[in-house]
């Protein structure tokens, strides 16, 4: 597992691995903290491209990162997200609090 982080502007996409299970998200979390402790970040993308699963420790992922970028609309994204993904952050509520998107194209497009 090696999610790659990028950094361009305020932006910082992380893109997750095939498996987004209690070590992986732990180890995003913390080099995510790293990065947002050195660098201006206001807006996170979450690229779920290659993952195929996702776990409760996911979504606390997703939601400590909206925590820690100041609980500002539309400052988390997702995107290239699949069907079994959509559904658990939909279950879980976490649609409410972030950006969905199936294309990175749509999501450049949107509050740049």
């Amino acid at each position: 597992m090696n999610p790659l982080f990028e950094t361009e502007d305020a932006c910082l996409t992380v893109r997750l691995p095939k498996e987004l299970d209690h070590p992986a998200s732990d180890c995003i979390r913390r080099e995510s903290d790293r990065i947002m402790n050195q660098t201006y970040i206001k807006t996170m993308i979450f690229d779920f491209e290659k993952t195929g699963f996702m776990d409760s420790s996911g979504i606390g992922l997703i939601m400590g990162r909206y925590r820690a970028l100041g609980m500002r609309g539309g400052c988390i994204r997702a995107i290239h997200v699949n069907g079994h993904i959509n559904k658990m952050l939909h279950l879980s509520g976490v649609h409410r609090y972030i950006e969905i998107q199936k294309q990175e194209a749509d999501c450049e497009k949107i509050g740049e």
